[in-house]
Parts: C-alpha cells; structure tokens; sequence
C-alpha cells in the first residue's frame, strides 16, 4: 500500500464517514430515508467500511511512538497515551481496537456519525467541536470525529467490548458453522432482523442484508426456520463483504456504473432489475436493529 497516497486521498475526504462512502451511494439514501422518517439509525456503518478503516488506522499509527492522544470524552479527558507505541488497528465487526506496546487498547465505534481523518501530523485539525480523539505521532495524525464509542480498556480485558459479538465476516477467525447455529438459535425470528443482530454474524448491515436475501430469493420477513440453505445464504454474506472490504464503495450487481452497484437497496418504488415487479420498502425489527428494508415481493418468498 502506498501510504503517502492513500492518505493524500484521505486528507480530502474522511476515511469513512457512516451517511455514506460516496455523495448519493448506497449508504446516503439510508441517511436520506431515515430523516424523512424522522429517525436515526444505529450501527449503520457495514463490517467492510470499518475494515478498511482499520487497515488505513493500521496504516498510519502501527509502528510508530504516539507522540500526541488528546480524549475529548469526560471519561478519558485526562488520559495520555504519549511514549506508548501503536502496534496495530484491526476491526472486530464494527468495532475498531488500536493496541499499544503498553499492553492498552484505545476502543471506538463510529455509531452513525462518526468518521475518522488522517492528515500530516503538522497540520492543524478542522472541526474542533466535533472531534472526540487525536491520535498523533511524528509523522500522522489520526482525527476521530463525533466517534461514537471512545474508551481505554487493558487489551487483556477487550471481551468486555467486543465478547458478545458473534463470529465476524472478515476477521481471521471467521467461524460460518457457529454463525448459522447462533441463527438457527431463534427459528422464528425473521431473517431480515437475524442478519442485523451482530450478536449472530458480526459486521453486516443492512445493505448487505438486504442484497444478500434478494440474491438468495428469501424475503426479509421469512422466519429464520424456513430458510432451506441458511449456510449458503451466510456464506454469500461473507462472501460480498469479502468482495468489497479494500474499495471504497459497495458494489453487489457487477456494476460500478453510478446508480448501478446494488440490486434493490435504496430503490424503493423502483423495477426490480430482474423481473420488472416494484421493489418495496419497510421498516423492520425493534432498535437497536431496526431499519428500513428493501425487496422484491415477486423475486423473494
């Protein structure tokens, strides 16, 4: 990877911001559709966009001396991580863990808002009533903004954060057969709301919810009990993501072309691309799952 490149790239755009990768992508017609609904929405950020987060955090701080932490939560005001040394950023899920040599992990969580920025470390930092954490060596700084989750924990102890959350879809140690069974746990739950609970598969979101049943013919009301194949529709699952994790974009049609990349998400009252019939829209589940769900009534049962 390019480093002075890609973070040349970043310093124009956030490295992820949760309303949406791209201006009118996938994942800024749920912001639009959640204000229009006078809501917000939880978690929206998919397991992918917080995968390529941590590879470009990974990117900046891994390696190097912090030379600069300033927390801008009541909680950790006072806390200062300078001399101890990054030694890696990785995804679990959502969450992102940046572990030092000290034997701490600075814990973060975008929720729906957050966003992170890295810049040269000379630079001064834009935004500042937004910013919630600095993480800064000689080289970068890494900006956190209106971040969701920001807290220090031993990394020995990091199970307190991440340890309900069920096998993830990009870490190493995805586990598909413990994914399913942690599914199959509640057979009559609809599989639209199953998918969603990170508690089952960690890192999808409703884009990839909603493209992974219209791919696999199952409607999102469908009890969890009833769908015939649920290892192959975990496996597509893992497999999108999978597909998407180092572009920043979510491409599930085979088409990057602007207004082509998914299938039904985001194209409520629209023809279904494969068999004309009007794609539909609803909400769905409880918070903190809940969502507006698309499909198609004529290609899922």
């Amino acid at each position: 990877m390019n480093v002075s490149l890609v973070f040349k790239e970043q310093h124009q755009t956030h490295i992820h911001n949760a309303r949406g990768r791209e201006a009118g992508g996938p994942r800024q017609v749920e912001w639009r559709a959640a204000q229009r609904a006078g809501r917000r929405l939880a978690g929206v950020p998919e397991g992918d966009a917080v995968y390529l987060t941590a590879r470009r955090l990974h990117a900046a701080l891994a390696g190097r001396v912090l030379t600069r932490s300033d927390f801008r939560v009541p909680r950790f005001a006072t806390a200062d991580l300078s001399g101890q040394q990054v030694t890696e950023t990785v995804s679990r899920g959502k969450h992102l863990l940046t572990r030092t040599d000290a034997g701490i992990t600075v814990h973060t969580h975008l929720r729906m808002d957050g966003s992170w920025r890295v810049s040269p470390a000379a630079e001064r930092a834009a935004g500042g009533h937004r910013i919630r954490l600095i993480l800064a060596n000689d080289t970068w700084q890494a900006v956190g903004y209106l971040l969701g989750v920001v807290e220090i924990l031993p990394t020995a102890a990091e199970q307190r954060a991440v340890g309900h959350l069920g096998p993830d879809l990009l870490g190493p140690d995805w586990d598909p057969a413990e994914a399913e069974r942690r599914l199959r746990a509640d057979p009559a739950r609809p599989v639209g709301e199953a998918l969603l609970d990170q508690r089952n598969l960690a890192g999808i979101g409703n884009i990839y919810k909603a493209e992974t049943l219209f791919l696999r013919g199952a409607s999102p009301w469908r009890p969890v009990g009833e769908i015939a194949d649920l290892a192959a529709l975990v496996g597509l699952a893992q497999r999108l993501l999978d597909a998407n994790k180092e572009r920043p974009g979510i491409i599930t049609t085979g088409s990057a072309r602007r207004g082509e990349e998914t299938w039904v998400y985001g194209r409520a009252g629209r023809p279904c691309r494969r068999c004309g019939t009007p794609v539909r829209s609803a909400d769905q589940g409880r918070d903190p799952e809940g969502r507006i769900t698309y499909w198609c009534p004529s290609c899922q049962s």
